[in-house]
């Protein structure tokens, strides 16, 4: 009998040591710790690890744009397209905020392209919809798709005049997906043009650079 409490106070240690030191690495990773993030790496924390919310380590220094946690864990090889349970990963998640230096971070080490959100949309979408000017650029550079159309019906064009506020960051968007040869004339699921929004909304520099890409 003393044997077997034995055997399961073993097996018990076995079994929630790696645990523990799991959930130490998204812990640290969660609050910007890079100590605490070394010492859990070099203690052997797995790195695709999950919390209740379906978070790896990466993804929860994303959250919060701790960038030289996240440096780490990339360098690591964490898994920068490995998705939480709302479906968003760390490099969908940096595009969709503007956290451009980490977003580079995920580009140059296999982030997908293709990728989507939960919304059926790519990392450009939303970034085009937030005003993040460079976030796009970037994305447009690394070969996003332009015309991707989420399951709203809408690609970053349309994204970025109907979620948009017409001002300045908006302009520069709409700018550079024209000269990324985004479609002008694609319509959203109701048959609406991005020109016609642009009108209706009173945008008349995005209206300009639309009407000058020949939209119709």
């Amino acid at each position: 009998m003393r044997l077997l409490v034995v055997l399961v106070a073993v097996i018990i240690v076995l079994m929630t040591g790696p645990a523990k030191t799991q959930t130490a690495l998204i812990a640290a990773a969660d609050r910007g710790d890079a100590a605490a993030v070394r010492q859990a790496l070099a203690a052997g924390a797995a790195l695709e690890a999950r919390d209740g919310r379906q978070r790896t380590a990466l993804m929860a220094a994303v959250q919060g744009n701790h960038i030289e946690v996240a440096r780490l864990l990339i360098e690591a090889k964490a898994d920068v397209n490995a998705k939480d349970d709302i479906h968003d990963s760390p490099y969908l998640l940096a595009g969709a905020r503007g956290y451009l230096e980490i977003l580079r971070l995920t580009l140059a080490n296999g982030a997908d392209l293709r990728s989507i959100n939960r919304f059926g949309g790519t990392a450009l979408i939303p970034a085009a919809e937030r005003g993040h000017v460079e976030t796009v650029k970037t994305l447009i550079e690394a070969g996003v798709d332009v015309d991707h159309v989420n399951r709203l019906g809408w690609t970053a064009l349309l994204e970025a005049v109907i979620l948009g506020n017409g001002g300045p960051p908006y302009v520069e968007i709409v700018r550079l997906l024209i000269a990324a040869r985004a479609n002008v004339d694609l319509p959203d699921k109701d048959g609406v043009s991005s020109l016609s929004h642009a009108r209706r909304r009173g945008y008349r520099e995005i209206e300009r650079l639309l009407v000058a890409a020949g939209a119709r």
